[in-house]
């Protein structure tokens, strides 16, 4: 497996389940994370909800239960702590996590607030490598054509996500590693093909 992954950070997918669309005014339910590379590290936790405020969507997406959660999750201080730890052992000293995921933006706010909240800081920063961008810049489609429905059957044996917090960030690892892999080989040919023009003139 090429592993193409530059010295100075540790690519961590990660994925999140909510009661709903915004940090804040709803409570993270779920986070899964893993090592984009071998050897392959992964965490998970279900958060206890802050609020009942309760977004249907998002629950019928997950199928996660709040009842449960309210009587089986993890504080959101000692999750994020557990989180924060798990961080600190997978990334090699003088190395940075990069926070990576399918949709950044909707799983890093969500990170970000609660790390901000309960420990005061964000471990990951304050930036977020996107692969839906990601896919788009390398392959050139427009915005429209990078949703899992169209770029999983390309990359998975499955045509989209499970939506479970763990198994997503798995998958979408999956996915970032072939594009990173699929990025190299366009820039090798690049390379060819520049040198076979400069030989032949």
């Amino acid at each position: 497996m090429e592993t193409t992954q530059i010295p100075t950070g540790t690519y961590i997918c990660v994925d999140v389940e909510t009661a709903g669309p915004s940090p804040g005014q709803y409570s993270l339910l779920s986070i899964g994370a893993c090592t984009v590379f071998e050897a392959q590290s992964s965490f998970y936790i279900e958060l206890k909800p802050v609020n009942g405020n309760i977004y249907l969507e998002s629950l019928s997406v997950s199928r996660l239960s709040i009842a449960r959660l309210v009587q089986e999750g993890v504080e959101p201080n000692e999750a994020m702590t557990r989180f924060d730890a798990w961080i600190e052992t997978i990334v090699p000293p003088g190395q940075k996590p990069i926070f990576v995921a399918f949709n950044a933006a909707f799983d890093w706010m969500f990170i970000s607030h609660y790390f901000y909240t309960y420990l005061g800081r964000n471990p990951f920063g304050h930036a977020a490598l996107d692969i839906k961008s990601y896919f788009m810049g390398l392959t050139g489609v427009h915005w429209g054509e990078t949703s899992m429905r169209k770029i999983a059957p390309n990359y998975l044996s499955k045509n989209g996500l499970d939506h479970h917090a763990l198994q997503d960030a798995l998958d979408q690892a999956e996915i970032f590693r072939q594009l990173l892999a699929q990025a190299k080989r366009k820039s090798l040919d690049r390379m060819g093909d520049q040198l076979e023009e400069e030989w032949l003139h």
